[in-house]
């Protein structure tokens, strides 16, 4: 296949560390640039669900996941320019720290690589509170800890009109990185948060008034003409395109509600270029699974929070059970997973798998793994391996040991239920991580379409 390149205006807006206020700016940016006509799209540096859910109800388009862990270099060109490619000018969030990678001493897969790999300019986001002159120290430490750092500008967050107006011609006389702006502490707009992160944009009824006070301040204090002209000078991006092979369509269930709301944009929209038809339904509103089905997608989410309800759908749950027992193609990770079990804390669920999940009080598995098939089954065949990732508080009797999940620094252990119609457990992956295990959870799909 022939490499092909794609003008594509970029900026990342990164941070010094967890908490400084990366989504607050970048949803800021985002929402002013909207407000001003331009069209826009998003990217999150990481293997986050949350930031992408804030991106697009900004700006009313899919925000895309660009993981280092999960893809390689050209795979995060291509998804880079082909999200970017109808767009005027696409805002990329970093992950946590700027250079924090997969250990404590590596910037393997932290927001660096991704700015070095895609060669994109960046927008350090500094925590002002408290500090001063300092804030020049902590500048230089990140522009000059590695010989191309890709920093060509940074936002005070959290800063005074008066504090700013000091520091900026500074920053640029002593750094020379450009000062594009401050955002002051804004606190109708805060966002609450929970142990997966922030509060997710459904559950902010205004989260829409919430954005525009934001997009509102950030055209009064940010350098929004800045940001774009720096966005603009990005070079080309070079990649070799994936285009799959079209298929016979399939219609696929994918559960979409509140307890249900964490996917990978390009993972369904690669399914979708196979052929998929993605039917959207409610494991909390819904009497049943959607009719003329050939596989299920239970994604992950928040059940715990709403185990209540999806145990008091009993409809819901008896159609789940008899789908599945039946033989339907399903793929459930993390809440997803859960929902598949006896129970979730005292309540009852759908009891495909059996035992119970029980909330361990702190994250129980955090962090990047690369799962190993120890069987054949649905997605792949025995020794099939895929880059995976892992945040959650609860855990189940039962985990599954039909792959070995290996840290990238620590222990192997045994993970996930999976069969030839099935893969259930809590390592949540994207099939542009590795494209096969898609065309084998389409083949389980057409098997089933094709069922007598």
């Amino acid at each position: 296949m022939s490499i092909e390149s794609a003008n594509v205006n970029r900026v990342m807006i990164a941070g010094t560390g967890s908490g400084c206020g990366k989504t607050t700016v970048t949803c800021a940016v985002l929402s002013a640039l909207k407000n001003r006509g331009l069209d826009v799209g998003a990217a999150k540096c990481g293997p986050d669900y949350i930031d992408p859910m804030f991106h697009r109800s900004v700006i009313g388009a899919p925000s895309t996941n660009l993981d280092p862990f999960f893809f390689d270099d050209n795979t995060l060109r291509f998804l880079l320019a082909k999200n970017g490619a109808e767009r005027e000018l696409t805002v990329a969030e970093g992950v946590m720290g700027y250079y924090d990678g997969l250990g404590l001493t590596t910037a393997k897969a932290s927001a660096y690589d991704l700015a070095r790999i895609t060669k994109t300019p960046v927008i350090l986001t500094v925590n002002a509170k408290g500090a001063s002159l300092s804030i020049l120290a902590q500048i230089k430490g990140f522009s000059e800890f590695v010989p191309e750092s890709f920093i060509k500008g940074v936002i005070l967050n959290n800063c005074s009109e008066r504090v700013y107006s000091a520091l900026a011609p500074e920053i640029a006389a002593r750094l020379g990185i450009k000062p594009l702006g401050f955002m002051p502490h804004v606190p109708e707009a805060e966002i609450g948060s929970r142990h997966l992160g922030l509060i997710t944009a459904d559950e902010i009824d205004d989260i829409k008034a919430r954005t525009s006070r934001l997009a509102e301040q950030a055209e009064k204090s940010l350098d929004l003409d800045g940001i774009v002209g720096l966005a603009r000078t990005a070079p080309r991006l070079s990649f070799e395109p994936f285009v799959p092979a079209p298929r016979e369509p399939v219609r696929i269930a994918v559960a979409r509600d509140r307890a249900f709301c964490f996917y990978y944009e390009d993972s369904l929209g690669l399914l979708r270029e196979m052929g998929a038809r993605l039917v959207p339904f409610s494991p909390l509103e819904d009497a049943a699974l959607p009719d003329g089905i050939n596989a299920l997608y239970l994604g992950g989410g928040y059940p715990e929070l709403y185990a209540g309800r999806l145990s008091a759908n009993i409809a819901m749950r008896q159609s789940v059970l008899n789908a599945l027992k039946s033989g339907l193609p399903c793929i459930a990770e993390c809440g997803g997973f859960m929902y598949l079990t006896d129970r979730i804390g005292e309540y009852p669920m759908v009891g495909l798998i059996k035992g119970s999940c029980f909330d361990n009080g702190r994250l129980t598995r955090f962090g990047y793994v690369t799962l190993t098939a120890e069987t054949d089954n649905m997605l792949c065949k025995k020794g099939g391996r895929i880059p995976a990732h892992e945040f959650h508080h609860w855990d189940a009797e039962a985990p599954g040991d039909s792959f070995t999940a290996q840290k990238p620094n620590g222990p192997a252990r045994p993970c996930v239920h999976a069969s030839e119609t099935l893969y259930a457990g809590y390592p949540h992956i994207h099939f542009y991580a590795c494209p096969s295990f898609a065309e084998g959870f389409y083949n389980a799909c057409l098997k089933e379409k094709h069922r007598v």
